[in-house]
This record gives C-alpha cells, sequence and structure tokens, in this order.
C-alpha cells in the first residue's frame, strides 16, 4: 500500500514542513523492503515518527543539560545523591564532546579522541550509530556511509537506512504478529517512549484502516 501526504499529516501532524519531501522516499523506501500492509505500515511511522520528532531530525540532538545526561547514561553522570556529576557539568551543553565521550569505543568506534562518536552518532529514521553500524547499513544500501556519514541525514537514505534495518531485523514479521513492544524493544533495546510510539500506532492504525 502507499500513504499519501494527507495521511502522513493525519499521524505525524509535525512533519507537517517536510511532508512533501517525505513522503515520496518513504513510499520508495517501504515499498522497496515489504513494509506494505496497514499492519507494517503503521508499526514503521509509529517507530520512525517517535525516534526522528516526526521526521524533524534526521541526526541525533545531543545538546544536553548536566541533568539529562544524568538521566540518560546514570552510570555515567549520576551521582550517588542522584544530582549529576562533576563530569555531567563539565560537557553539558557540548554535543561533540558528549558524542565522542559517550559513544568512545562502541559499535566499532575508537577512543574518544578518534572522534568517531561525534562522526558517526544517530542519523536517519531510527538513528543509526557507530561506526560499525554504519558500515553495516552501508553494505546493505551499497553506499559509503563510513565515508560520507552525512549521507544518512539525506530524507531518502534516513528512510531507506530505516526500512532496510526493519526488515532485516524481522520486524515485519513482528508488526503482522502485533508485537508493537517487541519492535519497541528490538529499536530502543528497551520500552523507552513507548506511550508515545503506542499513542502514534493506534493512530496510524485508525487512519490507514
Amino acid at each position: 500500500m502507499l500513504i499519501d501526504e494527507r495521511q502522513l499529516l493525519l499521524i505525524l501532524p509535525n512533519a507537517r514542513p517536510v511532508a512533501g519531501v517525505f513522503v515520496p522516499v518513504l513510499q520508495a523506501a517501504m515499498r522497496d523492503f515489504a513494509i506494505d500492509t496497514p499492519q507494517r505500515v503503521a508499526a514503521f511511522l509509529a517507530q520512525v515518527g517517535h525516534e526522528s520528532a516526526q521526521l524533524t531530525r534526521c541526526v541525533e540532538n545531543l545538546t544536553y543539560s548536566a541533568q539529562r545526561l544524568a538521566a540518560v547514561w546514570p552510570r555515567r553522570f549520576r551521582s550517588a545523591d542522584g544530582s549529576p556529576t562533576a563530569l555531567a557539568r563539565d560537557v553539558a551543553y557540548q554535543p561533540e564532546r558528549i558524542a565522542n565521550l559517550v559513544y568512545a569505543g562502541r559499535n566499532g568506534n575508537g577512543d574518544e579522541a578518534s572522534g568517531d562518536g561525534w562522526r558517526f552518532r544517530g542519523r536517519g529514521l531510527l538513528q543509526v550509530t557507530g561506526r560499525s553500524n554504519y558500515r553495516s547499513v552501508g553494505e546493505g544500501l551499497a553506499q559509503p556511509f563510513v565515508a560520507r556519514p552525512q549521507l544518512l541525514a539525506e530524507p531518502r537514505w534516513a528512510c531507506r537506512s530505516a526500512a532496510w534495518w526493519w526488515q532485516r531485523n524481522g520486524l515485519n514479521e513482528q508488526a503482522d504478529a502485533t508485537r508493537f513492544e517487541e519492535i519497541t524493544r528490538r529499536i530502543n533495546g528497551g520500552l523507552n517512549g513507548l506511550e508515545e510510539r503506542t499513542r502514534l500506532w493506534r493512530l496510524a492504525l485508525e487512519v490507514l484502516g
């Protein structure tokens, strides 16, 4: 099935400024990766809508306060009394420093000094993160995402990377079985944002019939 601009904006109204750009590339990506039933499309749009702030953010926002750092990475940035650590206060509102610190040595990244954390921060509708994940998606789509990581923030590749990852990880089958919480776990590693994701999913199912 194809989704038109009217349907997209009923589900993701905040996408209005970018809907005209995203509708055709979303249609192509969903068609090519078998996201082609109301159940699959609804689950996909709900998840990418949440992850991308309704298609308005294709690059991870790391401009965190000390308090937010303590909430997101408590083992690294939260003191025993629950307050932000001195490190959290030191790096607050410095997104490049934060990325290089928290993503160092993870997902194929080098150490903090390598700059890989910032270079391979989350991009695309499902926030591909880390050198090894950029390489994997790049091999899957035959694109040089490691050499040119900024490509993943472009609408076409933001959509295709998400749809490729979705199909590769069996999420069409999870959507067929109405296992929305399991989809959330596979994308997020937990259930962060489940309430908002579920609201978008139910709305999408209603809109798509």
